[in-house]
């Protein structure tokens, strides 16, 4: 005879009402979409994928793992009590493997049997309350419930373990290759080779996201099972801190404010959403903005690099736009460095203000009076040339940003 498991061992001492144990399986098919349709709306990594015959046969192994729930608690086995637990554990080893190979971690399966022992206890208690069933029934009902999902959730998590072991890392090894190549801007034809080698289905765009590693682990639980990630380690963009680079998919338009909720406290940094194989240029946007020396905000939004596209842009030949600021700002040579400051502050703010002076004045933390008396001096430095287009196109762009220090460049990728 098999030994006994926890829920057979509870099973045997367990006398549940012949009606209730009948209304229970019943209600089964009523349970089981009840179950799916919970853990679809309340685990991301299921949101979205448990549609059409996926849901079906999915439905149908929940129906099937209570039925056998209730084999037990009816005690309708044979001479073996373990006898109706096998196929069910047996089951439940295979979805876990499944679940492996599919991408999704063990923290999103364990999270979806919690999901549906929830759900299923909600309706099951229902029933046995209604059944006025006595109270230390229902307790050991509990008790028996939540023993047999635990070993099923023991058994999807051995299975999801073992196919880790034997096939789970040739794909990681696979994704890491995809990734790595992703980055580097290789060839759509190799992409797509690579895609295929690696089971991972293109989505339709992918945006970076540049994070904090000890970061990593509580942000890829809320993130599609798609989801790449960079293996190598990034400089800390001016902190001692390495950076972990997300390759996340299909995160445009409206969604991309749900990503930026996801990442809120977690220092990231947003590259743009571009299509799948060329993301390399949201990984290049990304990690130039740390370059710059651009950071999230200290309040934990993200730092999205769609908010800061002017001076990404200006940023482009940092010698040529430092070039250029020397050569606007030649005629502050001739005043003392602190006058000069205090004048190239106030022409800058003069400029995107379109010579607003009480805007100036407000900007600056100054009286307009002062706002006056500076431009009055920076007029006679410059005299006509203020007037001028060109000039003002030139100021403009030396100045539309303070320059930075202390930059330090992230490299290439790879």
């Amino acid at each position: 005879m098999a030994e006994r498991s926890e829920a057979t061992r509870r099973a045997a001492g367990l006398d549940l009402d012949d009606r209730v144990a009948g209304e229970l399986r019943d209600r089964l098919p009523l349970l089981a979409e009840r179950t799916i349709t919970a853990i679809t709306a309340e685990v991301p990594s299921y949101s979205g994928t448990l549609t059409g015959k996926m849901r079906d046969k999915i439905e149908n192994a929940v129906q099937i793992a209570l039925g056998t729930f209730l084999q037990l608690v009816e005690r309708s086995y044979g001479a073996d009590p373990s006898t109706p637990l096998v196929p069910a554990v047996e089951a439940a080893y295979a979805l876990g493997s499944g679940e492996a190979r599919s991408g999704r971690s063990v923290d999103a399966l364990l999270a979806a049997y919690r999901v549906g022992a929830r759900v299923s206890w909600q309706e099951m208690s229902s029933i046995a309350v209604r059944g006025q069933l006595p109270a230390a029934t229902v307790a050991e009902f509990a008790e028996l419930m939540f023993a047999y999902i635990d070993e099923l959730s023991a058994a999807s998590v051995t299975g999801h373990a073992d196919e880790l072991a034997s096939t789970g890392l040739i794909r990681r090894r696979n994704l890491e290759r995809l990734t790595q190549q992703l980055l580097t801007g290789a060839s759509e034809d190799a992409l797509l080779r690579s895609a295929e080698r690696a089971d991972w289905p293109p989505p339709q765009t992918l945006t970076v996201v540049l994070l904090p590693r000890s970061n990593l682990r509580p942000v890829l639980a809320l993130l599609p099972a798609q989801t790449l990630e960079s293996a190598d380690d990034l400089p800390g963009g001016g902190s001692a801190e390495e950076l972990a680079g997300l390759l996340v998919p299909d995160v445009h338009g409206d969604r991309r404010r749900q990503l930026a909720r996801m990442v809120h406290g977690r220092r990231a940094v947003l590259g743009p959403a571009r299509p799948w194989t060329q993301v390399v240029h949201s990984w290049q946007r990304a990690t130039r903005a740390l370059a710059l020396g651009l950071r999230p905000d200290e309040v934990g939004a993200p730092l999205d690099t769609e908010a800061h596209l002017a001076e990404l842009v200006l940023s482009r030949d940092p010698e040529g736009l430092a070039d250029l600021r020397a050569r606007v700002l030649a005629p502050l040579a001739a005043v003392p460095a602190g006058t000069a400051d205090r004048l190239t502050e106030t022409l800058r703010s003069w400029l995107l203000h379109h010579g607003r002076r009480d805007d100036v004045a407000a900007d600056l933390f100054v009286h307009p009076q002062t706002v006056r008396y500076r431009m009055g001096q920076l007029r006679e430095l410059y005299g006509d040339r203020l007037t001028d287009p060109a000039t003002v196109l030139d100021l403009t762009l030396a100045l539309a940003f303070p320059p930075r220090s202390g930059l330090t460049e992230v490299p290439p990728h790879g």
